[in-house]
Protein backbone atom coordinates (compact mmCIF):
# COMPACT_ATOMS: atom_id res chain seq x y z
CA UNK A 1 0.00 0.00 0.00
CA UNK A 2 0.87 3.87 -0.44
CA UNK A 3 1.16 6.78 1.81
CA UNK A 4 0.96 4.77 5.30
CA UNK A 5 1.03 7.26 7.99
CA UNK A 6 2.40 6.52 11.67
CA UNK A 7 -0.50 6.13 12.91
CA UNK A 8 -1.59 3.09 11.08
CA UNK A 9 1.64 1.66 11.92
CA UNK A 10 0.88 2.32 15.46
CA UNK A 11 -2.27 3.75 16.52
CA UNK A 12 -2.29 6.77 18.70
CA UNK A 13 -4.16 4.68 21.57
CA UNK A 14 -0.81 2.52 21.97
CA UNK A 15 1.57 4.98 22.76
CA UNK A 16 1.46 4.85 26.55
CA UNK A 17 4.68 3.34 26.97
CA UNK A 18 8.17 5.23 26.93
CA UNK A 19 10.11 2.04 26.38
CA UNK A 20 10.45 0.40 23.67
CA UNK A 21 9.44 -3.14 24.32
CA UNK A 22 5.88 -4.44 23.78
CA UNK A 23 5.04 -2.16 20.11
CA UNK A 24 5.24 -5.35 18.10
CA UNK A 25 2.18 -6.82 18.64
CA UNK A 26 0.28 -3.74 17.82
CA UNK A 27 2.33 -2.89 14.43
CA UNK A 28 -0.60 -2.18 12.04
CA UNK A 29 -3.04 -3.22 14.37
CA UNK A 30 -6.59 -1.84 12.86
CA UNK A 31 -5.31 -3.92 9.59
CA UNK A 32 -4.27 -6.64 11.64
CA UNK A 33 -6.87 -7.56 13.76
CA UNK A 34 -10.95 -7.36 13.80
CA UNK A 35 -13.10 -5.69 16.55
CA UNK A 36 -9.52 -4.58 18.07
CA UNK A 37 -8.91 -8.58 19.36
CA UNK A 38 -6.12 -10.08 19.04
CA UNK A 39 -8.00 -13.20 19.19
CA UNK A 40 -9.50 -12.60 15.73
CA UNK A 41 -6.79 -11.97 13.34
CA UNK A 42 -7.63 -10.84 9.84
CA UNK A 43 -6.71 -13.74 7.42
CA UNK A 44 -6.20 -11.31 4.57
CA UNK A 45 -3.61 -9.25 6.04
CA UNK A 46 0.00 -9.95 5.10
CA UNK A 47 1.49 -9.67 8.48
CA UNK A 48 -0.98 -12.41 9.50
CA UNK A 49 -0.24 -15.13 7.23
CA UNK A 50 3.21 -16.70 8.16
CA UNK A 51 4.40 -16.66 4.32
CA UNK A 52 5.32 -13.10 4.80
CA UNK A 53 7.63 -14.24 7.33
CA UNK A 54 10.90 -12.44 7.71
CA UNK A 55 13.23 -8.92 8.48
CA UNK A 56 12.53 -7.02 5.99
CA UNK A 57 9.36 -5.24 5.55
CA UNK A 58 8.29 -4.17 2.07
CA UNK A 59 5.96 -0.90 1.68
CA UNK A 60 4.58 1.08 -1.05
CA UNK A 61 5.50 4.99 -1.74
CA UNK A 62 5.27 7.55 0.88
CA UNK A 63 5.86 5.39 4.13
CA UNK A 64 5.89 6.43 7.05
CA UNK A 65 4.42 9.88 6.63
CA UNK A 66 1.78 11.70 9.20
CA UNK A 67 2.96 12.51 12.66
CA UNK A 68 6.34 12.77 14.25
CA UNK A 69 6.28 9.42 16.08
CA UNK A 70 9.21 7.72 17.25
CA UNK A 71 7.03 4.56 18.35
CA UNK A 72 6.83 3.75 14.78
CA UNK A 73 10.00 2.45 14.71
CA UNK A 74 9.90 0.84 17.99
CA UNK A 75 6.99 -1.31 16.68
CA UNK A 76 8.76 -2.19 13.52
CA UNK A 77 11.73 -3.32 15.47
CA UNK A 78 10.22 -4.73 18.31
CA UNK A 79 8.00 -6.79 15.89
CA UNK A 80 11.00 -8.06 14.01
CA UNK A 81 11.76 -6.23 10.90
CA UNK A 82 15.60 -4.54 10.85
CA UNK A 83 14.07 -2.68 7.63
CA UNK A 84 12.15 -1.06 5.58
CA UNK A 85 12.05 -0.72 2.04
CA UNK A 86 9.78 1.58 0.32
CA UNK A 87 10.27 4.02 -2.85
CA UNK A 88 9.72 7.20 -0.86
CA UNK A 89 9.92 7.85 3.54
CA UNK A 90 9.02 10.35 4.92
CA UNK A 91 11.74 12.44 6.54
CA UNK A 92 10.83 12.24 10.17
CA UNK A 93 9.99 8.63 9.94
CA UNK A 94 13.37 8.34 8.14
CA UNK A 95 15.35 9.86 10.60
CA UNK A 96 13.40 7.90 13.77
CA UNK A 97 14.08 4.96 11.97
CA UNK A 98 18.06 5.20 11.52
CA UNK A 99 18.38 6.52 15.23
CA UNK A 100 16.55 3.58 16.89
CA UNK A 101 18.11 0.75 14.48
CA UNK A 102 15.97 0.28 11.82
CA UNK A 103 17.49 0.88 7.82
CA UNK A 104 14.80 2.92 5.76
CA UNK A 105 16.00 1.49 1.70
CA UNK A 106 14.90 3.71 -0.18
CA UNK A 107 14.64 2.50 -3.90
CA UNK A 108 13.55 3.42 -7.16
CA UNK A 109 9.43 3.06 -7.96
CA UNK A 110 10.81 0.52 -10.89
CA UNK A 111 13.02 -1.45 -8.41
CA UNK A 112 10.27 -1.45 -5.72
CA UNK A 113 7.54 -2.75 -8.95
CA UNK A 114 10.07 -6.00 -9.49
CA UNK A 115 9.95 -6.62 -6.18
CA UNK A 116 6.55 -6.96 -6.25
CA UNK A 117 6.44 -8.68 -9.16
CA UNK A 118 8.48 -11.26 -8.13
CA UNK A 119 5.06 -12.42 -6.01
CA UNK A 120 4.82 -13.72 -1.94
CA UNK A 121 7.78 -15.78 -2.02
CA UNK A 122 10.21 -13.31 -3.28
CA UNK A 123 13.80 -12.99 -1.09
CA UNK A 124 15.69 -9.92 -0.86
CA UNK A 125 19.15 -9.31 0.74
CA UNK A 126 20.41 -6.14 2.08
CA UNK A 127 24.34 -5.30 2.33
CA UNK A 128 24.59 -2.50 4.29
CA UNK A 129 28.46 -2.30 4.01
CA UNK A 130 27.75 -1.91 0.05
CA UNK A 131 24.32 -0.04 0.13
CA UNK A 132 23.06 -2.84 -2.10
CA UNK A 133 19.11 -4.46 -2.28
CA UNK A 134 19.30 -7.53 -4.47
CA UNK A 135 16.15 -9.61 -5.43
CA UNK A 136 17.44 -13.21 -5.27
CA UNK A 137 15.39 -14.61 -7.62
CA UNK A 138 16.53 -12.64 -10.65
CA UNK A 139 20.36 -11.08 -9.12
CA UNK A 140 18.83 -7.49 -9.78
CA UNK A 141 20.54 -5.23 -7.30
CA UNK A 142 19.93 -1.31 -7.07
CA UNK A 143 22.24 0.84 -4.73
CA UNK A 144 20.75 3.45 -1.94
CA UNK A 145 21.99 6.08 0.05
CA UNK A 146 23.01 6.12 3.54
CA UNK A 147 24.33 8.97 5.88
CA UNK A 148 27.69 7.86 6.62
CA UNK A 149 27.57 8.25 10.32
CA UNK A 150 24.25 6.15 10.35
CA UNK A 151 25.79 3.45 8.17
CA UNK A 152 28.54 3.00 11.01
CA UNK A 153 26.15 3.31 13.99
CA UNK A 154 23.81 0.23 11.91
CA UNK A 155 26.97 -1.78 11.30
CA UNK A 156 28.15 -1.86 14.98
CA UNK A 157 25.22 -1.64 16.74
CA UNK A 158 25.31 1.85 18.16
CA UNK A 159 23.27 4.18 18.71
CA UNK A 160 24.43 8.28 19.44
CA UNK A 161 26.19 7.88 22.81
CA UNK A 162 27.68 4.15 22.12
CA UNK A 163 29.26 5.81 18.97
CA UNK A 164 30.40 8.76 20.94
CA UNK A 165 31.99 5.97 23.95
CA UNK A 166 34.01 4.67 20.88
CA UNK A 167 35.27 7.67 19.96
CA UNK A 168 36.43 8.22 23.76
CA UNK A 169 40.24 8.10 23.28
CA UNK A 170 40.03 10.27 19.77
CA UNK A 171 37.86 12.60 22.26
CA UNK A 172 40.27 12.45 24.93
CA UNK A 173 43.07 13.28 22.92
CA UNK A 174 41.37 16.00 21.16
CA UNK A 175 40.73 17.61 24.61
CA UNK A 176 44.62 16.99 25.65
CA UNK A 177 46.18 18.96 22.81
CA UNK A 178 43.23 21.63 23.02
CA UNK A 179 44.38 22.70 26.65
Amino acid sequence: MENIDTDQIIPARFLKATTRDGFGKNLFRDWRYDNDSEAKPKTDFALNNPLYSGDILVAGKNFGCGSSREHAAWAILDYGFNAVVSSFFADIFKNNALNNGVLPVTVSELFLQKIFEQGNEATLSIDVEAQTIRIDATGEQESFELNPYKKTCLLNGYDDIDFLLSRREAITKFEKESA
